[in-house]
């Protein structure tokens, strides 16, 4: 609901800023003689009965054209986000509950993944990034996964791992 909200809020925001530095403008032109003395050309001639140009005569195709393509970029794209705890938690699923179930551990049962032993035992400490190169590099008994895992899946493990460290029991 807060996802939809915050982009409708977005595009009503570009679309203000679209109108505003990409909206047609009314130039003022310079006063000509009578339409009968001008070249005959039905512009020119509307324009100067109104003294005014026509309303689509300011817009800039082009620029008209990458605001919508800003606009669909921004509106279309997922937002940038530090990580996914939702892939997160299938990442652990898929590969750490083996040995990880519920923050314990199978193979070294003092060294459990919840807040208390990660500030323990964890080389740097209680953070994403020591989290981060635990996985990646592995260390004892724990296998490295910086070759089965890509970049953004260990950081979306590691931050779910450090966001559930506390709440497990």
């Amino acid at each position: 609901m807060i996802r939809a909200v915050c982009t409708t809020v977005a595009a009503c925001l570009l679309a203000q800023a679209t109108w505003c530095f990409v909206g047609p403008s009314t130039p003022s032109l310079p006063n000509k003689a009578p339409s009968s003395a001008s070249s005959g050309s039905s512009i020119s001639a509307a324009s100067d009965a109104s003294g005014q140009a026509p309303s689509w005569a300011g817009w800039n195709p082009l620029t008209f054209g990458v605001a919508l393509g800003l606009l669909a970029a921004v509106a279309g794209s997922r937002p940038a986000v530090a990580a996914d705890l939702e892939n997160g938690e299938a990442i652990f699923n898929g590969n750490c509950t083996a040995c990880h179930a519920g923050g314990n551990n199978s193979v070294n049962a003092e060294k459990k993944i919840k807040k208390p032993e990660l500030e323990k035992y964890l080389t740097g400490g209680y953070n994403v990034a020591a989290i981060k190169t635990q996985v990646t590099n592995g260390k004892n008994s724990m296998p490295a996964f910086g070759d089965k895992l890509g970049p953004d899946d260990i950081d979306d493990v590691a931050n779910w791992v450090y966001n559930q460290a506390d709440k497990w029991d």
